[in-house]
């Protein structure tokens, strides 16, 4: 039977209108690799929460907004204007529960990094302003294709999937992680620095990518392994 794969979803309004919306390509994403996307709107009741985690298999963070530095101890800076309190609550939430009771959790762009805030780690506010002689992380045009590249870290779940040292990927963001959660390692970085992956150092799957596999997988069919691993392992 194919898993269950909750996909969180972003803020949004239409005419004033409040909305919880989420691109396509995660759900395309999803189906192309054997699993049953859920859309999961933004709740602020745990109970609704706990519910989620007695059906689903697997759960997707998907990119948006900034995540507070309010979470990691911190104000924020002026290059910080795009926050959902609502959004990054109930994401701590999902990560803390889902990792208790042993969901494999996989983090895109923003997915990466509130993992690595709700285990206890930090971000780079704004890598423009806080990573001397950072590359370019933000493509103004479509991210179907590659824009820069990464190197892989060997023993990593990104170089068992890809078989590679080094891969072109997309990138549309402006903050990345920087100090590690617990028990978690990086397994791929730009040629920059900027943390690009990371992963569980235990027996929990945790996966994180910087970059977003789930636009790339229209031109670049290799990087569908990404969500085959991960769907491989919900159960």
């Amino acid at each position: 039977m194919k898993p269950l794969i909750g996909l969180t979803s972003r803020h949004g309004y239409s005419n004033s209108i409040k909305l919880n919306k989420i691109n396509n390509t995660y759900i395309d994403a999803i189906q192309r690799a054997g699993g049953v996307p859920i859309i999961l709107p933004v709740v602020d009741e745990k109970e609704s929460i706990d519910r989620y985690l007695d059906v689903l298999q697997g759960i997707v963070l998907t990119g948006g907004e900034d995540v507070s530095p309010l979470l990691y101890g911190q104000e924020p800076s002026r290059e910080v204007d795009t926050i959902s309190f609502d959004r990054d609550r109930m994401e701590m939430e999902i990560i803390k529960k889902a990792y208790a009771k042993d969901i494999p959790i996989l983090g895109i762009c923003r997915g990466i990094q509130i993992i690595n805030v709700a285990l206890g780690g930090t971000l780079y506010q704004d890598i423009y302003k806080e990573i001397p002689d950072s590359l370019g992380h933000i493509s103004p045009f479509s991210i179907g294709g590659g824009y820069h590249s990464i190197d892989i870290v060997k023993d990593s779940i990104l170089y068992e999937i890809f078989n590679k040292e080094r891969i072109q990927v997309n990138s549309q963001h402006h903050q990345s992680v920087k100090d590690l959660g617990e028990n978690l390692k990086v397994n791929a970085y730009s040629l920059d620095g900027v943390i690009e992956g990371i992963e569980s150092t235990n027996e929990k799957f945790v996966l994180g990518t910087q970059f977003h596999p789930e636009a790339m997988i229209y031109r670049h069919k290799e990087i569908l392994n990404i969500f085959k691993y991960f769907v491989s392992r919900c159960k």
